[in-house]
């Protein structure tokens, strides 16, 4: 795959099935929206057929409800998924007319926001996930809204990457999908479907 661009954000993912496994529980979204950007991912429960069937019905249903508030996006996908085995979610909405990025995340898909200029503080913003599964049982959301300027770079990694790569100092000028194959390469298991998918936030001046 290659870094592609869709309005004021450039993305790329880097994935691999479980061995043994024909077919990925593991899905993404990416998308341009009228105000700037939205990106998923989802990790459907287990493995295998099943769970692709639910991490595509999610992706589905946040692609048909995209223009929504995030907390909105992840109660219709919730009962999108009612009757399958459920799904691990996690979303951002960037918007370009403040500059800033809304996320939520239900189960344990990592996400960890990387600011590009040295100035600002914190330099990195690990998301809060809120235990739960969509589809089966919803947590209390409650979305966290971040600054973002252009550089920053967001990534959001399934729970076949190891989740210490939050901590580490990645090579953040390295375009997305080569910072996606090494996250992959590096902290990537082999027990699990494992999904990274790298986000760069471009600003409005670009």
């Amino acid at each position: 795959m290659e870094t592609l661009r869709a309005g004021l954000i450039e993305w790329a993912v880097a994935e691999r099935s479980r061995a043994g496994q024909s077919e990925s529980g593991d899905r993404y979204l990416a998308m341009a929206t009228p105000d700037s950007g939205l990106v998923a991912v989802v990790d459907g429960l287990g493995h295998g057929a099943a769970a692709a069937d639910a991490a595509k019905i999610a992706v589905g249903s946040l692609e048909r409800h995209a223009l929504q508030p995030v907390i909105a996006l992840v109660r219709a996908c919730h009962r999108s998924l009612v009757g399958t085995r459920g799904a691990v979610v996690s979303v951002a909405a960037f918007t370009a007319r403040d500059e800033t990025m809304t996320w939520l995340g239900v189960g344990n898909v990592e996400g960890v926001l990387l600011r590009t200029q040295t100035t600002l503080s914190p330099r990195r913003e690990v998301l809060l996930v809120r235990g739960g599964v969509v589809g089966v049982h919803l947590p209390a959301l409650a979305a966290s809204i971040v600054p973002v300027t252009g550089g920053d770079t967001l990534v959001f990694a399934t729970d076949g990457v190891r989740s210490d790569f939050v901590n580490e100092a990645l090579p953040l000028r390295d375009p997305p999908q080569v910072l996606a194959d090494y996250i992959l390469a590096r902290w990537g298991t082999q027990t699990d479907d494992a999904l990274v998918m790298v986000v760069r936030y471009l600003g409005t001046t670009t």
